[in-house]
């Protein structure tokens, strides 16, 4: 009682009665694991092969061609994947990523047949998104990416674009970052197709049109302890969806040698995710390749445990530094 007292006074959920307007909600699913384990405060994080998600300017930060990939074990045994490429080039960074969700298939059920028709259906969505980023200085860089997305719910089949926009700004001062991103900026999205439910009073279904999930983020990041082998990152994000109240973001990020990571992360403001987050990440390698596998557990109040799963893989084109210097690529993955 007395901590959603103080969320209250510290954030009033202005925006909440907007719960539930939008349409193609997939989108705001987090893919990453490394963002999930610190609440989704990742708008300032360096960049890997999820930048391309979670913020396309942190993608200009990217030195290889690096490819991610992920696995979201959604509620209600809902599957959400996710596919990422960044490679660089001298006029900037492109990337493509694929995003996928299914249900798999659902019986038909009628007020005469509760129990089910013996007929199914399917609902499933896709999102495939191309991504340029670029540094402009060694501090600024921006990036934006355009994402055509499909959704299939039976015989209803919706088709629309959105975009993300996003900047980022890094200073030598404890690596102290600002970063703002717009996602899934555009336009409306509304369901088309022919059905005819049957029943006592058939009639022809008409579906409304609905927005995108948009999303403003505005974060801060710094690292306020570093020796030289450790550091830990903190930072602090906020959002303003359209489609629901505004809401905090803090997470930590311990690093060890570059080869383990442990990170934690706590939500304010977010209804039914009360629980504080989780994750770790370890790094691999194959021959003087770098391999990352990250995994983090998302706690809900009433929908039980998500769980993430990534590897990121790149192609180093530097020469492998002497094994005896405390670099990842001196470490063989085991």
């Amino acid at each position: 009682m007395l901590g959603g007292t103080l969320q209250a006074q510290l954030l009033p959920k202005l925006g909440s009665q907007r719960a539930g307007i939008s349409a193609l909600t997939f989108l705001k699913i987090d893919p990453s694991p490394r963002s999930a384990a610190v609440a989704g405060a990742h708008v300032c994080m360096t960049g890997d092969a999820f930048s391309t998600y979670w913020n396309p300017a942190a993608a200009a930060e990217i030195e290889d061609f690096t490819v991610g990939a992920s696995n979201t074990f959604w509620v209600a045994g809902i599957n959400h994947a996710y596919l990422s490429a960044i490679k660089p080039t001298r006029i900037g960074n492109f990337g493509i990523s694929v995003t996928s969700l299914s249900t798999g298939k659902m019986e038909r059920r009628t007020e005469f047949q509760p129990d089910g028709t013996g007929q199914y259906f399917y609902a499933s969505n896709t999102a495939v998104g191309l991504t340029y980023a670029k540094k402009l200085t060694d501090f600024f860089s921006y990036g934006a990416s355009i994402r055509y997305v499909n959704e299939t719910l039976a015989e209803f089949t919706a088709h629309t674009g959105v975009v993300d926009l996003g900047f980022l700004y890094r200073t030598d001062v404890k690596d102290l970052s600002f970063a703002v991103a717009l996602q899934s900026f555009g336009t409306n999205s509304k369901l088309k197709g022919d059905y005819n439910p049957g029943g006592l009073n058939p009639q022809t279904v008409e579906l409304g049109e609905y927005p995108s999930p948009t999303v403003f983020k505005l974060g801060v990041s710094m690292i306020p302890w570093k020796t030289e082998d450790k550091s830990l990152t903190a930072m602090v994000q906020l959002n303003h969806p359209n489609d629901n109240a505004e809401n905090i973001r803090m997470g930590l990020e311990f690093e060890y040698r570059k080869l383990l990571y442990l990170r934690a992360g706590y939500k304010i403001n977010v209804k039914d995710e009360v629980y504080p987050t989780a994750g770790l990440g370890l790094r691999a390698r194959i021959g003087k390749h770098p391999l990352n596998f990250d995994y983090s557990v998302d706690p809900t109040r009433y929908l039980g445990m998500i769980h993430r799963i990534a590897l990121t893989f790149s192609l180093n084109r530097k020469e492998r530094e002497p094994a005896n210097e405390s670099t990842p690529d001196a470490v063989p993955a085991q």
